[in-house]
């Protein structure tokens, strides 16, 4: 099946989606490989969250996408498709999506348990892919990034999140703690991860409802944010020897998440 070829404005367009700055002001991202536009385009929550699909000539599996996404399917070239590219061996499938709207969470009238996620300046992108996809797993309501936070809708966090970048609500603050400070108000406990804190084992119970906070790779959580902690908990290392000064965030906040979701 033949392709309509992607104009060349429209290419510069896309190309310019590599930037915040662009994605941001046009409300879009670009994602690419088979298995992150596959993901994404069978998690899309509206057919309208899709704007184009982009497929390097010669890529197998052309018919049946173009005969799906009817009228968003276009050929690019190997040279287009090396301009769209933001790995060294590209797969040639390339997806434009519509980003979330930036809403907030309100949360004040769900029933039950509930537990929101924030990153308060979670700088490595795979962190932050790796956190919202494992957030959707154990059913979070929300993932919040505070200032510093790597952007959502940067390359690496697409791919390492995939099609979960739907299957959540996510949104940036300008200010973390007040928007803590808000969810408070509202009925949620604040829980920060932190080696001062205290062994979360320890903890008999959790509150009805919370937010964990996962802090900056480096330097942890930061002081306004410390300031509103309800509780502070850490993950205990084993062993007398220390050797590894602390764990990667991705894999706190899962080990975190499965003891206040399950537990």
């Amino acid at each position: 099946m033949k392709l309509v070829g992607l104009s060349k404005s429209r290419l510069r367009d896309f190309v310019k989606l590599h930037q915040k700055k662009f994605r941001d002001s046009e409300g879009l991202f670009l994602a690419e490989g088979l298995r992150t536009v596959r993901e994404l385009c069978q998690n899309l929550p509206d057919e309208e969250m899709l704007v184009a699909l982009l497929i390097r000539e010669g890529e197998a599996d052309v018919a049946r996408l173009a005969q799906t996404y009817k009228g968003k399917v276009f050929s690019v070239t190997e040279k287009e498709g090396n301009q769209l590219a933001q790995t060294s061996t590209s797969q040639g499938i390339f997806g434009v999506f519509r980003q979330q709207l930036p809403n907030g969470y309100e949360g004040k009238d769900k029933p039950g348990r509930s537990l929101i996620v924030a990153l308060d300046d979670v700088q490595d992108p795979g962190n932050v892919g790796t956190i919202l996809r494992t957030a959707v797993w154990f059913g979070v309501d929300a993932m919040i990034c505070g200032l510093g936070t790597a952007d959502r809708y940067n390359a690496k966090v697409v791919r390492s999140c995939a099609g979960s970048i739907f299957a959540l609500s996510h949104y940036g603050a300008e200010s973390l703690a007040h928007e803590l400070h808000r969810l408070q108000k509202i009925g949620y406990t604040i829980v920060c991860s932190s080696l001062d804190g205290e062994d979360f084992r320890e903890f008999a119970g959790w509150p009805e409802k919370m937010v964990l906070v996962i802090g900056n790779e480096a330097n942890g959580i930061s002081e306004p944010v410390k300031a509103l902690t309800d509780l502070l908990v850490r993950i205990p290392r084993s062993g007398k020897k220390v050797q590894v000064e602390s764990l990667n965030a991705s894999i706190s906040a899962a080990i975190l998440m499965e003891r206040l979701v399950l537990h």
